[in-house]
């Protein structure tokens, strides 16, 4: 059996691990973390929709996206809203657009960097593989 899918899964996941954590450090800069940065990056870009489907987003549990958004509030990033019915919804506040703005900038900077060994043709084969994939998914 060839332990090509293992190779490439160990792969992947090294480069996942080597952007998040210069991300991270990155994103500091903002006074962000990679993972408030990314909730506020959802909430912009989903206005309206339930926490559920933000925690989907953003690779969170309910409950964890949850403790996340109660940090943001706390930290004057987003604000809530009710929405139809029992249902909350959320927005960034002038704050948390600013700063969203600001580590928007950090993270292509990085994200740039990141895939700067590959040239733009490889980059495109790259994208393409990989949302190949991730449509095969049950």
């Amino acid at each position: 059996m060839s332990r090509l899918p293992e190779t490439l899964g160990l792969l992947v996941k090294r480069v996942q691990h080597a952007n998040h954590r210069t991300l991270e450090a990155a994103l500091a800069e903002a006074g962000l973390s990679l993972l408030k940065w990314n909730a506020l990056r959802e909430i912009a870009r989903n206005p309206g929709v339930s926490m559920h489907r933000l925690a989907a987003l953003t690779f969170n549990s309910d409950q964890g996206f949850g403790a996340l958004v109660a940090r943001l509030l706390r930290d004057g990033l987003v604000e809530r809203r009710e929405g139809a019915g029992r249902s909350l919804t959320h927005r960034l506040t002038r704050e948390g657009a600013a700063r969203f703005r600001k580590g928007e900038q950090i993270y292509f900077r990085v994200i740039e960097g990141a895939f700067s060994a590959l040239n733009e043709d490889e980059r495109e084969t790259l994208s393409r593989l990989l949302q190949k994939i991730v449509e095969a998914e049950p």
